[in-house]
């Protein structure tokens, strides 16, 4: 009897492998992490746009007119404007890829069931996008917000959006899994020479009085 009751407990092992080894719920856990690492990593990127973009244009404005109040306010409109286009991109992205995946569903004749609740969400993924745009917009402005001397003020924005570039780079290599020092170096030099470019570019107006 002890044979065959051995013999019985491998055949429902071998029949039945998720089950006995707990393999569903290690797949499912692993999903979890990957659905929140790819959440946090778009939130990083979203981040380090609204970082580069907000400094570029504080940057710029700064080359043309080098008023504390011109710089600030330049910042804060880049702010509201990115973060709304961010948004808006994300809702429209979101819902055609929810479009998509809801035809799909239909084809597949699982309309209703839980595939379709677990669709992204448009508007979380909007807000989410608006959120991490503001979060990286905000440190060049706040920099930038209590410096009167106009080199000092260029040179502090310059400075953190450098170190917040270093930071967003090293989080994004990690959810990432890629090598950190060489992933901070690529988002460092990136966002410096957009800051570069826009500052420069911007020069040429004052320089010929435009």
């Amino acid at each position: 009897m002890a044979v065959n009751d051995t013999k019985l407990a491998a055949v429902a092992d071998a029949e039945n492998p998720a089950v006995v080894c707990g393999n569903v719920d290690d797949s499912e856990s692993s999903i979890d992490f990957a659905g929140r690492a790819n959440w946090l990593r778009a939130a990083v990127l979203g981040a380090n746009d609204g970082l580069v973009s907000t400094a570029s244009l504080m940057l710029g404005v700064s080359a043309v007119k080098p008023d504390a109040r011109a710089m600030v306010v330049s910042g804060f409109a880049g702010l509201l404007a990115g973060a709304c286009s961010m948004a808006i991109g994300e809702y429209v992205s979101v819902c055609s890829q929810q479009d998509v995946e809801i035809a799909e569903l239909d084809q597949a004749g699982k309309r209703g069931g839980d595939e379709e609740k677990a669709l992204p969400s448009p508007a979380q993924a909007a807000a989410a996008s608006a959120l991490a745009f503001s979060v990286g917009a905000l440190l060049p402005l706040l920099a930038a917000g209590f410096i009167v001397g106009y080199n000092l003020r260029v040179a502090v924005v310059v400075v953190v959006a450098t170190l917040a570039l270093a930071a967003f780079g090293c989080v994004g290599a990690v959810l990432g899994r890629a090598p950190v020092a060489r992933s901070c170096a690529r988002v460092v030099v990136g966002g410096l020479a957009a800051m570069a470019v826009t500052f420069g570019f911007m020069r040429l107006f004052r320089a010929s009085g435009v």
